[in-house]
C-alpha cells in the first residue's frame, strides 16, 4: 500500500523566466558565446533592459537521458516525416530585475479558475511587450512566458448536482463504462496513467489502495483539484466512495513544479522518460497565450509545450489534453508568427498528436459549457459539471471527503483518460496490442454520442465505449444474427430478402438432436425445406438456428418467437407469442450454426388458419448483443427490420398440393397497412411454378379499388375481386394508399398439373409488399410433391 507522498516545500520563488527558442543560426551563435541571449534581449530593449539575463537549457540533463534520446532516433528512423522537435534550441531565461509574473507560483488553490470566477492571470504589460520583441528577432524561432497558473477546473457554490457518477452510465448519458468492465481489460488492467498537474492528496481513503505514487516534481498546490482528478480515473473498487472509471489502471503523477521552477515542457519530458508506448499522459494545466498574454488556453499554445506533446506522441504515448476554460474560440486563434495554429482546416494547423477536451452539460442532450474552449481541433467532450469524486480541503488535507460538483475541463479530461484506458486495456488483453496516439483518437471519435448542436458546439463527440468495443476496431461483443436467407452473412442493413430465414424450423414432431440434423456439418445448413407443414390441433415443434459473428461466445442466448397469420407486412401488432427458449451453453464466435433447443408450440395455441397460412418471427438476445426495442413509427420499423441481424422472418410455407392434379391449394394471406399512418405500398406476385399452373389472387373489392386493381376478366363476386397472376416470373398487382393498421383478409389460389411438383424442381409462388421502393414484406409458398424424402 502506498503512502502519502510527502508535500514538498518547492524551492523560494524566483524571477519571472521565458523559454525561448533560437533558430539555427541563432543557437550556433549562443554555443559561441554565452552571452548572445543576454545581448538578444538588450537589443530587443534598445539597450535599456538594466538587468543581465540567466540562460539554462529548458529541459534540464536530468529530463534528458540517453535512453530518452535513443528512442526519439527510433521514432525518427521510423517515421521520416515525423519532424522530432531538437530541445537543444529551447533556453529557459530567468529575468533578473522585472517584476513578478502575476501571482506567487506556489499559492495554493482558489476558486477564481475561469474568467467569470475573477481569476486573473494575464501577463504583466512588461513582459508580453518582451516577448513580442524578442519575436521579431531574426535569430528567435519561438518565446513564451513559464508561469504557473490554477488547472483548467470550476467549482461554482450554485451548480445543481446530479445523480452520483452518471458519467459511467449508458451513452447518451456517459460513456458506457460499465459495459466496458465486462471485457478482460475494460477495468483499464495492463494500462499505465501518468497525471500531470501541481498537487494531489494521494492517502485519500479511496485512492490509497491504488497505489499511487509520484515521479517527480514538488506536490505543492491544488490538492483538491488533483484528488478530483484522480478519483474520476482510479477510485478503488471497495466498499467506500465511489468507483473510478479504469480501477484497475497503474496511477502515477508528476508535477509542474520543478526544481528550477515552473516547467510544463520539462515535466511533459521527464513524463516521457518514464513511460513506454500505449501509455496515457494527462495535461491538467492551462497557459498563458504568448500573443496577448490571457490566460486558460490549451498548454500547447505555448511551442514548447507543443514540442513536447509531440515527441509524446511519436513515442507512442497517448497524451490527453484538456482543452481549457477561456470560453475561447480555438479555430479563430493566430500565433505571434500569424499561424492558424489550432485551425484544422487550415493550412498552419499544428498536429501534436493530442487528443484535446472540451466540456458540456452533464444532461443529455449534452451542450456546450459556456466557459469550454472550442473548435475544430477539440475532438471529444465529456462531462464538464456535477461530477462525483473524491476530494479534500486545501488548508486541512482531510482524507475522506468527496464531492458532487467537481467541473470545468479538467473534470472532462479523466473521464476522456478513463475511455482511453479502457480501449487500451481491452485491446492489450484481447488483441496483445495497444493502439498508437493517432489510432486511438480516431476510435475514441467514432460513433460517440454527438452535442446537442455539434455546429455550434465544436466540442466533438462523447466516446461510446459500446459502440467502441461492438465496431469495427475492436468487435469483442457477441454478435448473435439469425438468417434472412441462406447466404446472409450478418451484415447490416441486410441486402436480400427479409421473409425467407432458414433457421426458423418447424417441425410435426419432436427432433432427437436437432444440433446434428440441422447445425454445422449436417449437410443441412442451407436447406430452406426443413420445415413441415402446419397442421391445426397437435403439437408442433419450434427449432432455431443461430450464428455469431462477432468477437466473443454469446453467454445465455435466448430466442424469442412469435407465429402471426401470413402477411406481406409483419408489423409487431399482428405477432402472438409462442415462447421463449435459452440455449444451454453459449454460442461461439467463427459462424458455427448452432441449433436450440425444442421450443413447444402446443396444439391449443395453434391457430386453424389453414395450410400456408403462418408467418413467424424470432428474435435473439444475449447479455452483450440484447434484443432491439420496438419502433414506434413504420419508418423506422423498417429500419428496425433491415438493420438488426438478430430478428428473423418466417413468411415462407411448405405445401402439398392435392394429388394428381385434382384440385386446388386456397392460401390464405394478408395485405397490411401500416401501424402508425395510411402510407403508399405496392404489391406484386413472383412466380416460378411448372408450366401449366393456373394462379389467381381473390382479394376485398375495397382492397382492389386501393390498389387500382383492373382485372381484365372483370370478375367481383360478392365483394371479392379475383385477379389472374402469371404463374412463372413477375406481375405487378397494384399500388395505392392503405389505411392505417389494415389487414386485408386475401386468398391466393393455385393449381398445379399432376406431375408438376415432383422430382427436385423448388415450384413457389410469392407475393411481395414494398414501400419507397423497398421491400418490407414477403409470403412464400413452396409446393412439394408427396415423393420428396423429409429430412429426418
Amino acid at each position: 500500500m502506498a503512502s502519502q507522498q510527502p508535500i514538498l516545500e518547492a524551492p523560494p520563488a524566483g524571477p519571472p523566466k521565458i523559454a525561448l527558442k533560437l533558430t539555427p543560426a541563432g543557437h550556433k551563435k549562443q554555443q559561441e558565446d554565452p552571452t548572445f541571449i543576454a545581448e538578444l534581449i538588450n537589443r530587443a530593449e534598445n539597450g535599456r533592459s538594466g538587468f543581465v539575463p540567466n540562460v539554462n537549457p529548458l529541459i534540464p540533463e536530468e529530463n534528458r537521458p540517453a535512453h530518452l534520446f535513443s528512442r526519439i532516433a527510433a521514432a525518427a528512423a521510423s517515421d521520416p516525416t515525423a519532424d522530432l522537435p531538437n530541445f537543444d534550441v529551447w533556453y529557459e531565461v530567468a529575468l533578473e530585475g522585472q517584476s513578478r509574473l502575476s501571482r506567487v507560483e506556489t499559492e495554493t488553490a482558489t476558486t477564481a479558475q475561469t474568467p467569470a470566477d475573477g481569476g486573473d492571470y494575464s501577463l504583466p504589460k512588461e513582459t508580453l511587450e518582451l516577448i513580442h520583441k524578442l519575436h521579431r528577432l531574426e535569430e528567435v524561432e519561438s518565446v513564451h512566458a513559464l508561469q504557473a497558473g490554477p488547472p483548467p477546473a470550476v467549482n461554482p457554490s450554485d451548480d445543481p448536482r446530479s445523480v452520483n457518477q452518471g458519467y459511467l452510465d449508458a451513452a447518451p448519458a456517459g460513456i458506457n463504462a460499465r459495459y466496458a468492465w465486462g471485457f478482460p481489460g475494460g477495468d483499464g488492467l495492463g494500462v499505465n496513467i501518468v497525471d500531470m498537474e501541481q498537487g494531489w492528496k494521494l492517502d485519500h481513503e479511496d485512492l490509497q489502495a491504488a497505489g499511487i505514487t509520484l515521479i517527480s516534481g514538488y506536490n505543492v498546490a491544488y490538492y483538491s483539484h488533483g484528488t478530483a482528478v484522480l478519483g474520476e480515473m482510479l477510485q478503488v473498487d471497495n466498499a467506500i466512495g465511489g468507483v473510478g472509471i479504469v480501477p484497475k489502471a497503474k496511477g502515477r503523477v508528476i508535477s509542474q513544479h520543478r526544481s528550477t521552477g515552473y516547467n510544463t515542457a520539462a515535466t511533459i519530458l521527464d513524463a516521457v522518460n518514464n513511460m513506454a508506448f500505449g501509455d496515457i499522459l494527462l495535461l491538467e494545466a492551462q497557459e498563458n497565450d504568448p500573443v496577448g498574454g490571457q490566460y486558460y488556453w490549451p498548454v500547447s499554445v505555448a511551442d514548447a509545450n507543443f514540442d513536447a506533446i509531440r515527441l509524446a506522441s511519436a513515442l507512442g504515448i497517448t497524451v490527453i489534453e484538456a482543452a481549457c476554460n477561456g470560453g475561447y474560440d480555438l479555430d479563430a486563434y493566430v500565433n505571434l508568427s500569424g499561424k492558424y495554429i489550432f485551425n484544422r482546416s487550415s493550412p498552419d494547423y499544428k498536429e501534436s498528436g493530442a487528443t484535446m477536451v472540451g466540456a458540456s452539460s452533464s444532461a443529455a442532450p449534452h451542450y456546450r459549457l459556456w466557459y469550454s474552449n472550442h473548435g475544430s481541433r477539440v475532438d471529444v467532450y465529456a462531462w464538464g459539471e456535477n461530477i462525483d469524486t473524491t476530494f479534500t480541503d486545501d488548508n486541512s488535507g482531510t482524507d475522506n471527503s468527496y464531492t458532487d460538483y467537481f467541473s470545468g475541463t479538467s473534470g472532462a479530461s479523466p473521464i476522456i483518460v478513463g475511455a482511453a484506458a479502457a480501449v487500451q486495456g481491452i485491446a492489450n488483453s484481447t488483441l496483445g496490442y495497444k493502439f498508437s496516439p493517432l489510432q486511438l483518437r480516431q476510435i475514441l471519435t467514432t460513433n460517440g454520442t454527438p452535442s446537442s448542436t455539434p455546429s455550434t458546439d465544436r466540442i466533438g463527440v462523447m466516446p461510446n465505449l459500446r459502440a467502441i468495443i461492438d465496431g469495427r476496431f475492436i468487435n469483442l461483443a457477441p454478435d448473435l444474427y439469425i438468417r434472412d436467407y441462406p447466404a446472409d452473412n450478418g451484415q447490416v442493413p441486410s441486402s436480400g430478402t427479409v421473409s425467407n430465414s432458414p433457421d426458423i424450423i418447424i417441425r410435426q414432431t419432436p427432433v432427437s438432436n436437432p444440433q446434428a440434423l440441422f447445425g454445422s456439418g449436417s449437410g443441412n445448413e442451407n436447406n430452406t425445406s426443413l420445415s413441415q407443414p402446419i397442421l391445426a390441433g397437435r403439437d408442433h415443434s419450434i427449432y432455431i438456428r443461430l450464428l455469431n459473428r462477432g468477437g466473443s461466445a454469446a453467454q445465455n442466448a435466448k430466442v424469442t418467437v412469435y407465429h402471426a397469420p401470413a402477411a406481406t407486412l409483419i408489423t409487431p401488432n399482428l405477432w402472438t407469442l409462442i415462447g421463449t427458449v435459452t440455449l444451454p451453453s453459449a454460442v461461439p464466435t467463427g459462424r458455427v450454426l448452432t441449433v436450440s433447443p425444442r421450443l413447444a408450440w402446443p396444439a391449443s395455441k395453434v391457430p386453424n388458419v389453414g395450410p400456408g397460412g403462418y408467418s413467424f418471427v424470432a428474435v435473439a438476445t444475449t447479455d452483450k448483443d440484447p434484443a432491439p426495442v420496438l419502433p414506434g413509427t413504420f419508418p423506422a420499423f423498417v429500419e428496425f427490420v433491415s438493420r438488426n441481424n438478430n430478428v428473423a422472418w418466417k413468411s415462407f410455407n411448405v405445401v402439398n398440393p392435392p394429388p394428381g392434379g385434382a384440385g386446388v391449394s386456397r392460401l390464405p394471406v394478408g395485405i397490411a397497412g401500416a401501424f402508425d399512418a395510411p402510407r403508399r405500398f405496392a404489391v406484386r406476385g413472383v412466380g416460378s411454378l411448372p408450366v401449366g399452373s393456373e394462379v389467381r389472387l381473390e382479394v376485398p373489392g375495397d382492397l382492389a379499388r386501393r390498389l387500382g386493381v383492373v382485372t381484365p376478366l372483370g370478375v367481383e363476386e360478392k365483394g371479392v375481386v379475383v385477379l389472374p397472376l402469371h404463374p412463372f416470373g413477375r406481375g405487378e398487382i397494384g399500388e395505392g394508399i392503405l389505411p392505417v393498421g389494415s389487414v386485408s383478409r386475401c386468398e391466393l389460389v393455385v393449381k398445379v398439373p399432376g406431375e408438376g411438383v415432383k422430382g427436385e424442381g423448388q415450384w413457389e409462388y410469392e407475393i411481395v409488399q414494398e414501400w419507397e421502393g423497398v421491400e418490407v414484406g414477403r409470403v412464400t409458398w413452396r409446393f412439394e410433391g408427396g415423393d420428396k424424402e423429409d429430412v429426418q
